[in-house]
């Protein structure tokens, strides 16, 4: 299957990424993640992109896309892919849309968690992270065994910048503005899946296991 996951920051994305990617036997695909590799191993879109993320700016669609479509070719993901908080915008989602048009290919779903504010805002201010070994803890519903303390590595527990209250209030306006218009491009191809995930992981796993159909909870 070829999916993809919107979402705000703190709804869950990556929760269900790791268990759809599992049982639908796909690759997760993250452009922070590509970014990152593309930049570590210098390949040509990975040096480009270098010289905006050195200078603080937004890496432009064009070289978005272009490490996009190198990832989309690799082996893993010639059987589908869930693409992670990508595309952000309309023109994104419209190369996006170009790229699988010239493989004879189509997206299969696009869904969209959805968390309130409120939630969303308690979800990331307690969100904790290792330096170490990058594991992930929330002191709310996945806290550490000992306080402030990496169960895997033992290194002391930090808040992130950008999991601050006032930080998280401005990355949620971000979001909600860039990806209103997304949603309703979506929405008008019959795409999208809006899934509630103000209840919890297991209520929101089985919404979207009836979006994919048998696909995934068959499997």
């Amino acid at each position: 299957m070829r999916l993809v996951l919107l979402g705000a920051p703190g709804c869950g994305k990556g929760t269900h990424s790791a268990w759809m990617t599992e049982t639908l036997g796909v690759p997760q695909v993250s452009t922070g993640d590509i970014l990152r590799a593309a930049v570590a191993a210098g390949t040509g879109l990975g040096r480009r992109a270098k010289t905006f993320m050195d200078t603080g700016q937004l890496v432009p669609d064009d070289v978005i896309l272009g490490l996009v479509r190198e990832r989309l070719g690799a082996a893993d993901a010639v059987g589908g892919f869930i693409l992670d908080g990508f595309p952000r915008t309309i023109p994104q989602a419209e190369g996006l849309e170009a790229i699988l048009s010239a493989r004879g290919e189509s997206l299969d779903r696009v869904i969209k968690l959805e968390v309130d504010r409120v939630e969303l805002v308690r979800r990331l201010t307690a969100r904790r992270v290792c330096p170490g070994c990058h594991a992930v803890f929330n002191l709310d519903f996945r806290p550490p065994r000992r306080p402030g303390v990496c169960d895997a590595c033992g290194a002391d527990l930090v808040q992130r910048d950008d999991d601050r209250e006032e930080t998280v209030a401005r990355r949620l306006e971000v979001y909600e503005r860039q990806t209103a218009p997304l949603v309703d491009y979506y929405r008008q191809r019959n795409l999208l899946a809006a899934v509630d995930g103000n209840g919890g992981y297991a209520l929101a796993r089985e919404q979207v296991e009836r979006a994919l159909g048998r696909e995934a909870g068959g499997r």
